[in-house]
C-alpha cells in the first residue's frame, strides 16, 4: 500500500516509516509542520500533497482534524486517526465525515491494549457494583493530554457493565467516594511509553488488570496493520474491535 502519513516527523511518525521500509510498505510522502529530512517527500501543509495514495495515517495532533478529514473527503481516500486529544465536537465530526469515507479510530493501537479492553469490560460485568474501579495511566513527560485516549477507552469499557461516572483525580476534601465513581489518574514523567492500570477493589479483594507497552513499536505495527485493513472498506466508523472479529 501507498501511505500518505501526518506528523511523519514525529517520534511515532518515524517509527512507522522504520516499521515500514521492514515490512516492505511504502510511504508515499509526508506531511508535518516542522518538516525534517525523511526518507520520502515532506510537505508542510496537506494542500501541498499532489502524490497518489492508497490511505493516510495521521499521527499529528487533533489541532489540524477538520482540514484532514476534509482533505480525505475531497480525495475519497480512507483515514486512520491516530492522534488523541479530540474534544465532543471532533467526535461529532469525526462520526459526519465517516458517512462519506472509511474511518478508523482507536484509543491505541497495540492488540494488547485491546486485549485489555475486552477483559476490562467482562470484569467489570462479573464484578458488578460491588467493586470500585480506579483506572492509572503513565506516560513520558511530553505528553501533552491528559487522561490518555486510551484511559478513556478502558472507562468507556466499564460503563459498558452499568452507568458510571468519570472523576478525574481528586484534591482536598472530596468526601467518601461513590459507588458511580470511576477514578482516572494521569501520571507523567521520564520516558515511559504508556502503562496502563484497571483496578477493581473490593471488600478484602483486589484485581489489578494492566498492560504496559516497552516500546512505540507496537503502535506502528498496530497502524501499519489496521491501515491494511481499512483500505477497500465502506464509508464507516471502525475501531480495533471490528478489526479483530474472529481472531477473539
Amino acid at each position: 500500500m501507498n501511505i500518505l502519513l501526518c506528523g511523519c516527523c514525529g517520534r511515532m511518525g518515524r517509527m512507522v516509516t522504520e516499521l515500514a521500509a521492514a515490512q516492505g510498505e511504502t510511504i508515499i510522502c509526508g506531511v508535518d509542520v516542522s518538516p525534517s529530512p525523511m526518507p520520502y517527500p515532506v510537505h508542510d501543509c496537506l494542500t501541498k500533497v499532489h502524490e497518489k495514495f492508497d490511505v493516510i495515517i495521521d499521527f499529528s495532533s487533533a489541532q489540524g482534524l477538520e482540514g484532514l478529514l476534509k482533505f480525505a473527503e475531497e480525495r475519497h481516500v480512507p483515514v486512520l486517526l491516530a492522534a488523541t486529544g479530540y474534544t465532543d465536537g471532533d467526535l461529532v465530526r469525526i462520526q459526519d465525515s465517516a458517512k462519506n469515507i472509511p474511518i478508523f479510530k482507536t484509543g491505541n493501537l497495540s492488540l494488547g491494549v485491546n486485549l485489555l479492553q475486552m477483559l476490562v469490560e467482562k470484569a467489570a460485568k462479573v464484578l458488578g457494583d460491588g467493586f470500585d474501579v480506579e483506572i492509572i495511566e503513565r506516560h513520558h513527560n511530553q505528553k501533552k493530554d491528559a487522561p490518555s485516549g486510551t484511559a478513556l477507552m478502558l472507562a468507556e469499557s466499564v460503563k459498558k457493565a452499568g452507568e458510571k461516572e468519570n472523576v478525574y483525580g481528586r484534591h482536598g476534601m472530596v468526601g467518601a467516594r461513590e459507588k458511580s465513581e470511576i477514578g482516572i489518574h494521569a501520571v507523567r514523567g521520564g520516558t515511559i511509553v504508556g502503562e496502563h492500570e484497571v483496578m477493581f477493589a473490593g471488600e478484602d479483594e483486589i484485581v489489578t488488570l494492566s498492560h504496559s507497552a516497552r516500546s512505540r513499536k507496537v503502535f506502528a505495527a498496530g497502524a501499519l496493520k489496521a491501515a491494511a485493513w481499512l483500505i477497500g472498506k465502506p464509508a464507516g466508523l471502525y475501531d480495533m474491535s471490528d478489526m479483530l472479529k474472529g481472531i477473539v
